[in-house]
């Protein structure tokens, strides 16, 4: 009884202490802010424009990129055609200069619900909100370069993708006027945000020329203050790299991390955000050269380079690789790259997560709303863990009909506390109750709602995702907290089921608080969390008024 007690002080102690913080965090006054500067697009001339380092052909020390970088002018940049791209699920714009893709529009995603005409957009070249892709190849040999600092020609300035067709495809030329062509063209596919690039290389100039790919994604950073009231801030956003072995997330504001260098082989990069992501694979079976850099206007540049390839005089060859530019549609991310998926990252729970999140697809299949889906996913693991749960619930059962002769016994022994403790563990030995029974269930329960807490709020497929009602976004909190307030007298129901855990009067009013306490601290998680808890407490209770029928009714037959 006393371990019970102490784990009730400290689990109290714990959210009082974790409430108190965040609301330090969130409305703790805060030092005037410094002057505002404004964040414009990188020049042509300006770091996050910088080539990436070329290879040598024979191993030597790779060659800077200033070295061979052409000429260019932010006039250039600002003169450079536009071609627009559109299908069923992107509104693009790839520029000329490069074929940077600089707008990427999502259409099946709108920013806010009820503005249904404004979708999220992914990439931009303004101010704060500065996210890129570029790309190109390096020459070697201070030879003429297709790289993302030249301008293409395009027969085009917009192309769409039309009802029945299979893919669209987006060429880009450049010559280098000596008789090298590379045509660099983008393929996209209805339905998808797989978006396949190629250079076609075809080489009539006379002599070898030798040539390495290179994909940058170029965004902006801004810190994010996590705050209790906003699930979303929780969310990472930054840059991500699979090293072949492992998924790892760069921190930009870390001074080793931030000038992160690796050789890797089947690997990508990535830019995140909550629900969204931009990312970049090279093929599988070559080694590239990553890396991470940030410039003084605080935009980090993902990269990575390829080895040089030969393209013999009056020969061809075919440079390839995969961009995603999207939601964090699993499927999707799992046909682009290896692992690619884990960018809907479930953190460390993730080996329950992601089946957690497979079971919750495969229902929704079936029932088509997301929020039915969580309800029956909750009875589906209430129900595997049935026998387990039973097992502790008639242990509790029978602490509910001897608690009498319990109290009896504290009041008796109350100044022997050697000899309470014998009594008491003589009467859980003769009845065979097990007084700590009642913490597995919520022991089993803690992994399983801290992985429905990531699926939900990383799981794009739950964004704005309704269930009845008032509930129209199951990734976001209850607007009008009915949820929680359901969820806090269940829990309150539930308590009333359970045996007391003693005399102690302060103890029973802590544990009748408790439910206050909860729906309190979950009001402002997403409501499919809540609305989980609420289905499994619910559960719970319906199990647990069974068993105490069950084990009252055994008890009168002994008595009888």
């Amino acid at each position: 009884m006393e371990n019970q007690r102490l784990f009730v002080w400290a689990a109290l102690g714990l959210v009082l202490w974790l409430n108190y913080i965040t609301w330090q965090r969130d409305y703790a006054p805060t030092p005037p802010p410094a002057a505002a500067t404004t964040v414009t697009a990188p020049a042509a001339n300006s770091p996050a424009e910088a080539l990436p380092e070329l290879p040598s052909a024979d191993g030597a020390p790779a060659v800077p990129a200033a070295a061979t970088t052409q000429p260019s002018s932010e006039g250039a940049a600002a003169s450079a055609p536009v071609i627009r791209v559109v299908t069923d699920v992107l509104d693009m714009e790839i520029s000329t200069r490069g074929g940077e893709l600089q707008r990427a529009d999502l259409l099946k995603y709108p920013k806010v619900k009820n503005q249904p005409d404004v979708p999220v957009r992914l990439f931009d070249t303004k101010g704060n909100a500065l996210f890129v892709a570029r790309s190109g190849l390096r020459a070697a040999d201070q030879r003429a370069e297709p790289t993302h600092q030249v301008i293409f020609q395009s027969a085009s300035t917009e192309y769409r993708l039309q009802p029945g067709q299979s893919q669209l495809e987006v060429p880009l030329t450049w010559t280098d006027g000596q008789g090298l062509t590379v045509t660099k063209t983008y393929t996209f596919t209805p339905g998808n945000y797989r978006i396949g690039l190629k250079y076609d290389v075809d080489n009539q100039s006379g002599s070898d020329w030798k040539a390495a790919s290179y994909v940058q994604i170029v965004r902006h950073y801004e810190h994010v203050e996590r705050s209790y009231f906003n699930v979303e801030t929780y969310a990472y956003r930054g840059p991500a790299i699979y090293d072949g072995k492992g998924y790892r997330k760069l921190n930009v504001e870390d001074k080793e991390e931030s000038h992160y260098k690796n050789t890797i082989t089947g690997g990508w990069i990535a830019a995140l955000q909550h629900h969204f992501v931009a990312a970049a694979v090279p093929p599988v079976a070559s080694a590239y050269d990553y890396q991470l850099s940030v410039d003084a206007e605080n935009d980090f540049i993902l990269s990575y380079r390829g080895p040089l390839q030969t393209v013999p005089a009056g020969g061809t060859h075919t440079f390839e690789e995969a961009l995603f530019v999207g939601p964090k549609l699993q499927d999707q991310l799992a046909a682009t790259g290896p692992e690619l998926q884990r960018t809907a990252d479930y953190g460390k729970l993730t080996i329950i997560s992601q089946p957690l999140f497979w079971l919750l697809s495969k229902v929704h299949n079936f029932v088509g709303n997301w929020g039915l889906a969580i309800i029956i996913v909750t009875f589906l693991i209430k129900l595997v863990f049935y026998k387990l749960t039973a097992a502790s619930g008639r242990s509790m059962a029978k602490m509910r009909n001897v608690a009498p002769r319990i109290k009896a016994i504290q009041e008796r022994y109350k100044d022997d506390r050697e000899q309470l403790g014998r009594q008491m563990m003589e009467i859980y030995k003769r009845e065979k109750i097990n007084p700590l029974a009642g913490c597995l269930p919520i022991l089993i329960q803690i992994p399983f709602f801290l992985a429905f807490y990531w699926v939900l709020l990383e799981s794009v497929e739950m964004r704005q995702a309704p269930f009845f009602g008032w509930i129209t976004d199951l990734s976001t909190r209850d607007p009008f907290f009915i949820l929680p307030v359901l969820m806090g007298g269940a829990m309150f129901a539930q308590f009333k089921l359970q045996p007391m855990p003693s005399a102690d009067p302060m103890q029973a009013k802590i544990f009748a608080f408790m439910p206050v306490i909860m729906a309190g601290t979950m009001a402002w998680f997403p409501a499919g969390l809540v609305l989980y808890w609420l289905t499994n407490t619910l559960l719970s209770i319906a199990q647990q008024w069974r068993i105490n029928k069950l084990v009252a009714a055994e008890e009168a037959k002994k008595k009888d």
